[in-house]
């Protein structure tokens, strides 16, 4: 990762020609996969109109450039072109085919036809009515040609030991991807499941797996392993290990505020005084770094959340709930939500500057203000049936889902199925998406709700 390099925003497209330049393969690389994943911020800045014709198409010819529209792709070779346009109008011909135009519609590729560099100048022309279509046809949509899909675990039996198998799914568009990993990709012990703001998926497991160098055996380290979407493969993160003291509890979480990743977890000190435990991982020096400590009023052994809503994380436990602003380092305590039973589980999940929490029974649905610091009640369950296990909440495009397991003992083969449903806040009732699951046994993902990332369906497809 480049970031682990050191190398600032404003220096990557830099030291990419120079790396270019001087033939060190390992910074060309590093540097060419952060232009490409932030390829929109790099356009609009003025290096990116510093960039060789060669330099160039090697950018926009990538498999995983981060767009959501190939007429982007465009816009930025218009810029170039239009830097200095006298000497770089003769190089539109060999940069045309590196667009992707059979991702464009039929009135994009008109508007380019008629675009003044395309009109007058009769090479390019020739270019996009004779010879694109044959070579563009077969290339594939840009990683950043995303659907939102949330993450569900396979199970391998009925007592819920979670498999190598996980399930992508968006109900509203019915569709339904499952895909196989090795185990040691994916090991048992995961802790931590978080997705950022850039679409980066990240697990932490106490699992080094084979790249482990730790020379200590009695030491205890937790792991972050990365998703690379164009492989559909987990790796290790390039993130130094998180050390974990004897007095602090495994079963963490990994959550990321205003794109940096944080990790918490209880813990007592000498007095015996519980604790959170905060660090934050600094890419700078790539090093995890402490922040202020939470003390805790007494243990707590429930259901504990935490999560990240309007660039501040969220710890939500029984009767307690506490915020911390990182531009501040400075804990502060909030309303917790009312529970009717502090031994229950419940679930929650962020939108917007508002927190969604459900208890495990689904009877009511609470909604948070956190710039209130108040909570609504909401509507319910409606369904009927009994839940088997407790429910997860997932935010995908913009709207909130619940996913839950209801009892059925008329259904052949199972006594039980999963439903899908999603929130109406202007009728505030819960609509059944009719969802067809395949039938298979669901572990749920970690943390406290279902995780939902962005993802390219092709890649997953592909496996």
């Amino acid at each position: 990762m480049v970031e682990n390099m050191k190398v600032e925003r404003s220096t990557c497209v830099d030291l990419y020609k120079f790396a270019e330049v001087f033939s060190v393969d390992i910074v060309h690389k590093q540097c060419l996969q952060w232009i490409v994943r932030h390829f929109t911020e790099v356009a609009s800045s003025e290096k990116f109109c510093s960039l060789s014709v060669n330099q160039l198409t090697e950018i926009i010819s990538h498999d995983e450039l981060d767009v959501k529209e190939e007429t982007t792709v465009w816009e930025a070779v218009v810029r170039w072109v239009q830097h200095s346009r006298e000497d770089r109008q003769h190089h539109l011909p060999s940069i045309l085919p590196h667009i992707r135009f059979n991702l464009l519609t039929p009135d994009d590729t008109a508007a380019i036809l008629e675009h003044p560099l395309v009109k007058e100048d009769p090479g390019s022309s020739e270019v996009i009515r004779n010879v694109v279509p044959s070579e563009t046809s077969n290339l594939k949509p840009r990683l950043g040609m995303t659907t939102e899909m949330v993450m569900l675990h396979k199970s391998t039996n009925k007592l819920f030991s979670r498999s190598n198998e996980l399930l992508f799914m968006n109900p509203q568009k019915g569709k339904y991807i499952s895909c196989s990993y090795r185990s040691e990709d994916i090991p048992d012990d995961v802790v931590s499941l978080t997705v950022t703001s850039d679409n980066n998926i990240y697990i932490l497991t106490e699992s080094a797996g084979e790249d482990d160098d730790d020379d200590d055996p009695d030491s205890f380290h937790e792991y972050l392993y990365h998703y690379n979407q164009a492989r559909n493969v987990w790796v290790h993160a390039g993130i130094p290990k998180i050390s974990i003291a004897p007095t602090e509890s495994a079963s963490g979480f990994l959550v990321e505020v205003d794109q940096i990743l944080y990790f918490l977890a209880e813990a007592k000190d000498g007095d015996g005084i519980q604790h959170v435990r905060l660090r934050k991982y600094n890419r700078h020096t790539d090093q995890w770094q402490e922040c202020l400590q939470l003390e805790l009023d007494r243990a707590y052994y429930c259901c504990k959340i935490a999560l990240s809503c309007d660039r501040r994380l969220y710890y939500i436990m029984d009767k307690q709930m506490y915020c911390y602003d990182p531009r501040q380092d400075t804990w502060s305590e909030r309303t917790p939500p009312c529970l009717e039973d502090v031994q229950e589980c419940f679930t929650a999940v962020a939108m917007g500057t508002e927190i969604f929490y459900t208890n495990s029974k689904f009877h009511r649905t609470m909604v948070y203000d956190t710039e209130l610091d108040y909570w609504t009640v909401l509507h319910g369950w409606p369904g009927p049936g009994k839940l088997c296990r407790p429910p997860y909440l997932f935010a995908l495009e913009d709207q909130l889902h619940i996913f839950v397991e209801v009892s059925d003992n008329n259904r052949e083969g199972s006594s039980s199925q999963y439903r899908v449903y999603v929130y109406d806040r202007s009728v505030d009732y819960w609509r059944d998406l009719k969802a067809t699951l395949p039938d298979e046994t669901y572990y749920y993902t970690y943390g406290s709700c279902a995780p939902v990332a962005r993802m390219y369906l092709p890649y997953l497809q592909e496996i």
